[in-house]
């Protein structure tokens, strides 16, 4: 019963916290010298994950139903036409290129649409809808942890999440709280005890697997912290539901004997900082210090005495993909314990400048060097 009325409360609140829709002062929103923010697109309906097409057409996932295709027409900086490229979705966040074909999920299916930019390029107002067809069927279908980010190697495998259908618990379905990958039409474990990443990505260089993990609840404002991880093989356990963060054992399932060996997270992001989307830069718009850096959306606090997260943070690695130091890289969006936006995903345009979708002021932002 405490689980359900702990859901209940988060759906409710949630509800409430994403129908208010914002002005974005940008003046407001803080970056490091020589960095500019500028809206990119507007009058959305809780973006997350995005991709760039060869044609530069930008795919988004928004999260209440709907998938996009987004074009800059006239070359100005902004989108200046949308198509609805599928609707009537449920969570609808995740979103994948891979030769052509666009992929993009549900809590339960994953679809695709072959050769898309082709449709995007043949499109008129009268267009039907392109055909989708289903990929992956089948998966759990708890709206709990359900949205799901997608990202394809370079051999073609489709990794997604499943996550944790809860605050904390154990199931008997052994998908939940896992990283799967679709290789060859097989479905493979590629992480376990992973409670809820809604962002990873593949390093540059070593092409090791980086993901967020967002820690469990109702244990005090500073604990346990969320996590990034590295995967090093496949299979790893990464603790969930016995072990959070580096030393957190769980109050109720860290007497358990699990049989796993568990994975530290590589860095404590912080508790109930909720961090989603991520990407490597690997562009040459930025400076090179910032080459094969790691950055990560702070999605931001729901349930803590003061709110923390609400703002991007720039990960500094060596080509081995060892942590040096950690940034802020954008902040603003928390202000005196209001909320003014929350960062969902970061992404990197071929030209080397970084998107950055708000799911709370229903905006993506472009974020230039000079």
């Amino acid at each position: 019963m405490l689980m359900k009325n702990n859901y209940l409360f988060f759906s409710v609140f949630f509800l409430i916290f994403s129908l208010n829709s914002l002005a974005i002062d940008l003046k407001k929103l803080s970056l490091d010298e020589g960095f500019s923010i500028s809206i990119f697109a507007e009058n959305l309906d809780s973006p997350r994950q995005m991709v760039e097409g060869v044609n530069g057409t930008i795919f988004v996932g928004e999260r209440n139903g709907k998938i996009l295709a987004l074009k800059d027409t006239d070359n100005n900086g902004q989108i200046d036409l949308k198509i609805v490229i599928a609707e009537d979705l449920t969570y609808s966040t995740g979103v994948s290129l891979f030769n052509g074909d666009l992929y993009f999920s549900e809590i339960s299916q994953i679809w695709k649409i072959e050769n898309i930019e082709n449709w995007v390029a043949n499109y008129s107002m009268n267009s039907d809808l392109p055909e989708k067809i289903l990929v992956v069927d089948n998966l759990p279908s708890d709206k709990w942890h359900g949205w799901k980010w997608l990202k394809h190697d370079q051999e073609g495998s489709l990794y997604f999440n499943i996550g944790a259908p809860c605050n904390i618990c154990l199931s008997d379905n052994p998908q939940y709280a896992s990283i799967l990958k679709l290789s060859n039409g097989n479905l493979n474990y590629v992480a376990k005890g992973v409670r809820n990443t809604v962002g990873f990505d593949f390093h540059p260089i070593s092409d090791q697997l980086y993901f967020t993990d967002n820690g469990r609840d109702w244990l005090g404002d500073d604990s346990p912290s969320c996590e990034l991880n590295r995967l090093d093989f496949e299979g790893q356990f990464f603790g969930f539901p016995y072990k959070h963060a580096n030393d957190v054992m769980d109050p109720e399932y860290g007497n358990i004997n699990s049989g796993y060996d568990f994975v530290d997270p590589i860095l404590e992001l912080g508790a109930h900082v909720a961090p989603t989307g991520v990407t490597f830069y690997d562009g040459n718009m930025f400076p090179k210090k910032m080459r094969n850096n790691l950055f990560i959306a702070l999605h931001g606090s729901w349930n803590r005495t003061e709110k923390v997260g609400y703002k991007l943070i720039r990960v500094e690695m060596d080509d081995q993909g060892n942590i040096l130091n950690t940034y802020d890289f954008v902040t603003g969006w928390l202000r005196d314990e209001k909320v003014f936006g929350r960062p969902s995903a970061p992404m990197m345009l071929k030209d080397g400048s970084l998107l950055l979708s708000d799911d709370r002021a229903n905006v993506i932002y472009r974020i230039t060097y000079k």
